[in-house]
């Protein structure tokens, strides 16, 4: 699976509300910049999110964005599946965007991808914009690690 764009600069703001959740609002100004995200492109993001019961806004000089509920009760699972509609790393594994493939009954490897779909799903839904915020950043050392280096295309 791939995380689109859009599900990417959603959960950037998203985890930038929970981190400054309780501290007042902030404009969508500062959240474009503190997180590199086109500006009209998160305004349309937000209100999407603000549609979906997310966050809220208030208007004026000193307004801007708020978590609408604690960020405890939105996780990375239920974001990215409005915003993408699929954890699922390819269609014959989906349940909500199935495509029937030829090969289902002798393929061997879709009993694999069926479990990143899973593993995938289990860890997202368990991953709260709480527990994001909480969390410290991948370092290099991690996403490069030698553990990994022959696998081409990770």
């Amino acid at each position: 699976m791939k995380l689109s764009k859009k599900s990417d600069y959603a959960l950037r703001a998203l985890v930038e509300l929970a981190l400054r959740h309780g501290k007042g609002p902030v404009s969508i100004r500062a959240l474009a910049q503190n997180n590199d995200v086109p500006q009209g492109f998160l305004q349309q993001i937000m209100l999407e999110l603000k549609e979906q019961g997310w966050v809220t806004s208030l208007p004026g000089r000193d307004g801007g964005y708020l978590l609408a509920l604690e960020p405890e009760k939105i996780t990375m699972g239920q974001v990215v599946r409005h915003i993408d509609g699929v954890l699922a790393p390819v269609g014959c594994v989906s349940i909500t965007h199935y495509e029937a493939c030829t090969q289902e009954a002798a393929c061997r490897f879709r009993r694999v991808l069926l479990e990143v779909r899973n593993f995938t799903a289990r860890l997202m839904d368990q991953t709260s914009l709480a527990a994001l915020a909480a969390g410290a950043p991948a370092t290099n050392e991690e996403v490069f690690s030698q553990e990994f280096i022959g696998g081409a295309g990770i």
